[in-house]
């Protein structure tokens, strides 16, 4: 236990008080979502990879918005407000003011950055600690640094010198590719010093926490970087077009990552996997495929085509095919779909069927039941080996309430038959087809709801005598009578 707490960072600092205008939203950037989480959360996971003791995050734009969310999320967070934009420098400063001073390392990363991984946090510290730097720096290669700031480094190539921000660049420096990622490792008292020194003598007047390299440097203290090969990890977020290609790319790691593991993926670019999804081996997905949320599909199922799951569980061998579903469990073997709708509640037993055009809510359907088509089914207990006729409509709401409808073991429902909520079908009966049933049935009984029939004779020929439907019946009755 002792090793663990001396191997902790003193803090992690996540900035996350930009305004992020060109998102053009109501909404805080750092709650727009990559693969199923927020840009937050991604920066939160990372930060906790690191078990700090301590993990703030600064906010100001949209404030109450994001410690909301940081609430859900990670309520062992804490808070700094940044009043005003004054620069990196100023918003770090505002978080160590949250913090009791320490002499261990702090971590500042930024909360837009979602395929940082907690991996590539701690590669950094490991390196900071074995050189026993001031500093060490995030940075990576890119053919077109447009918009970064720079990281300069000593005459001999060694340690960065400084870091200097794109429109603070003289010609020479604009052509470095190494850029700075904005991620750092501090010495937890350089730190500090070194943000007490920041000036706004810069060509935007903000505090560059970047200036603190050149306090570290001026100290006689080292500065090294960590060159990251993958260069996405240090990508950000500051436009709609760039969370699309972020949503890709981490897409795309996600998809080749279950294929890895067994799962058959026929067209990774129009399947879509929320990193908090758990598939099993031999799941085939098919294309036009999405998997949200906490969704888990369990060995040999089929998925797709064009099907979305939100926190659905579906079971081994299952098949569903063109469904929209959402908090519901498939059974092992069961089938669902086409065009079928799973509301929240609903619960398919194990080779169960619902069928096309059907849609459920709050509905267990037991081991073998069908519900194959057309129909509505709320509020329900299907029984096993259960058999639902077509256009079947449970009719679970009276405009005040809603009730439940049971229906039996084998029991068959026939077509086009209305269940006005409650009443109970019990097990081994039949309800005839077109019934409209609003009492209870009991076992082997078969019920009949609905009006006995009555043909009208002459009706065609007195009230629609002067239409083609009476010419094809006088046809009709001519012929029979020839």
């Amino acid at each position: 236990m002792t090793e663990q707490v001396s191997g902790q960072v003193a803090a992690v600092v996540i900035l996350a008080a930009g305004a992020g205008t060109r998102m053009r939203s109501t909404r805080s950037k750092l709650l727009h979502a990559v693969a199923g989480q927020s840009l937050l959360s991604h920066a939160v996971d990372a930060a906790d990879a690191l078990a700090p003791q301590r993990l703030v995050v600064v906010v100001g734009h949209e404030r109450e918005q994001v410690a909301a969310h940081l609430a859900e999320i990670a309520p062992h967070a804490l808070t700094a407000v940044q009043e005003q934009q004054r620069g990196t420098g100023d918003a770090v400063r505002c978080g160590l003011a949250a913090l009791e001073a320490s002499e261990g390392e702090v971590v500042v990363t930024m909360g837009d950055v979602p395929l940082l991984t907690g991996e590539t946090l701690a590669e950094l510290v490991s390196q900071h600690r074995a050189t026993g730097d001031a500093v060490t720096i995030l940075s990576s290669e890119l053919d077109d640094p447009t918009g970064y700031g720079r990281i300069v480094r000593d005459d001999d190539g060694d340690q960065v010198a400084a870091i200097v921000e794109q429109r603070d660049c003289t010609p020479e420096q604009a052509t470095i590719r190494e850029i700075n990622a904005g991620i750092y490792v501090f010495d937890g008292p350089v730190l500090r010093d070194g943000l007490a020194s920041l000036t706004a003598d810069n060509d935007q007047g903000e505090l560059y926490l970047t200036d603190v390299v050149r306090f570290a440097r001026s100290a006689g203290r080292g500065v090294h970087s960590h060159v990251l090969e993958d260069r996405w990890q240090t990508e950000g977020v500051n436009d709609r077009v760039q969370l699309a290609a972020l949503n890709r790319e981490y897409n795309r790691r996600i998809v080749e990552e279950w294929q890895r593991a067994g799962v058959t993926v026929v067209d990774p670019a129009t399947t879509w996997i929320h990193a908090s999804v758990d598939l099993g081996t031999d799941v085939t997905l098919l294309p036009g495929t999405s998997l949200e949320g906490a969704t888990t599909i369990a060995a040999g199922a089929t998925i797709g085509p064009d099907t979305t799951l939100t926190d659905v569980e579906v079971g081994e061998g299952a098949t569903v095919i063109r469904t929209h579903g959402s908090l519901a469990v498939i059974g092992d073997g069961a089938t669902v779909g086409p065009y079928s709708f799973l509301r929240p509640g609903t619960q398919l037993g194990v080779r169960g069927k619902i069928g096309a055009f059907v849609e459920t809510k709050n509905a267990v359907i037991g081991d073998g039941a069908k519900v194959p088509h057309l129909t509505y089914c709320g509020d329900a207990e299907v029984g096993e080996g259960a058999n639902i006729g077509a256009g079947t409509i449970f009719a679970n709401y009276d405009g005040v309430s809603k009730s439940t409808t049971v229906i039996g073991r084998h029991s068959f429902v026939g077509s086009n038959s209305v269940l006005v909520a409650p009443v109970t079908v019990a097990d081994g009966s039949y309800v005839a087809a077109g019934s409209a049933l609003t009492d209870d049935v009991d076992p082997g009984q078969l019920a009949i709801a609905r009006a006995r029939q009555r043909n009208i004779p002459g009706w065609v020929e007195t009230r629609r005598g002067d239409t083609r439907t009476w010419q094809a019946a006088r046809e009709a009755i001519n012929n029979e009578g020839a």
